[in-house]
Formats: structure tokens, sequence, C-alpha cells
């Protein structure tokens, strides 16, 4: 089953920020992954989320967890960390309708 991650989070250093998504491009490749949004403008509507929203697709719960667990990414991650605030992320499974 397919499953979503979901960040959202505000860049707090721009500069800093740069070099991030073109760190992390070839890390989701390598796990499969689809990149679904990724919007640097995201308009709230309940709540406080971040500037910044990305959904990534994954195939499964064990490709989301191999990639956000790869050892490459680790300093990828410490990057965003570094350089954003108000940030949050989560995992979430594909709907699927009961059957009628």
């Amino acid at each position: 089953m397919a499953v979503y991650f979901v960040a959202s989070y505000d860049i707090a250093d721009p500069k800093a920020y740069e070099p991030y998504p073109g760190l992390v491009r070839p890390l989701l490749q390598k796990h499969g992954a689809e990149i679904l949004v990724a919007d640097f403008a995201s308009t709230p509507v309940e709540g406080t989320p971040g500037a910044v929203t990305v959904v990534v697709r994954f195939a499964s719960e064990a490709a989301a967890r191999a990639f956000y667990d790869d050892p490459d990414y680790a300093p990828v991650l410490q990057l965003r960390l570094d350089t954003t605030t108000n940030g949050r992320a989560v995992m979430v499974k594909g709907f699927v309708p009961p059957a009628s």
C-alpha cells in the first residue's frame, strides 16, 4: 500500500537551505519516491502550517522508512532541520475505501 510523507515547515535561512532540494531529490529517486506536491508558498486554511508543504509518495511504508533511515539522508535531513522552523512531518497510508 502506498505511503505518503507529508512535511510542512518555514525556511528560516534561505541561503543555507538552498542546496537541500538538489541533495534530497536523488535520495528520493533511490528509494522510488515520487514528489506529488512541493509548494513554497502554501495557503493556510486551518491552523498555522509552514509556508513550505511537500507530499512524497512511496510504494510502501518500508520504502518510506528505508529513505528516512538511509545514512546518506542523515546529513541532508540535518540541513533541513538546521535551516527551517515550525516543522512537522508525518507518514500516512493511502486511503482504501471500505468494501460496499
